[in-house]
């Protein structure tokens, strides 16, 4: 977890990347650090309530998260929403699954790839 005693052994300046998960970081924490410098940049490719702002046009909408909006502030900060499962052979993999998956249904074996 990045969270203040975390981002305290950090070097003033450092640029945090993070495209593994949201949760990773304490973002209140991200932000008084951005406010401070004491990180100088800040790359996500992952937000923890990012379900609620990706993945469809929410361009004429009001933005209610305040923590994203703030972020959103810093011209130091970027960030992108996760396309780590858009790639051929992630969708493929999904795919394949999910035939697999619903073949084993139908013939009342058990599935295998649960997930959840």
């Amino acid at each position: 977890m990045i969270n203040d005693a975390a981002i305290a052994r950090m070097k003033n300046g450092v640029m945090v990347i993070n495209t593994s998960r949201g949760a990773l970081l304490d973002t209140l924490s991200i932000i008084e650090a951005l406010k401070s410098g004491k990180i100088g940049y800040l790359g996500l490719d992952v937000y923890e309530e990012e379900e609620e702002i990706f993945f469809e046009d929410r361009s004429g909408l009001i933005l209610s998260d305040d923590v994203f909006a703030r972020l959103l502030t810093f011209p130091n900060v970027i960030i992108t929403g996760h396309q780590a499962f858009f790639t051929r052979e992630a969708l493929l993999n999904i795919a394949s699954m999910t035939i697999d998956n619903i073949t084993r249904f139908e013939n009342n074996q058990p599935l295998e790839k649960l997930i959840g």
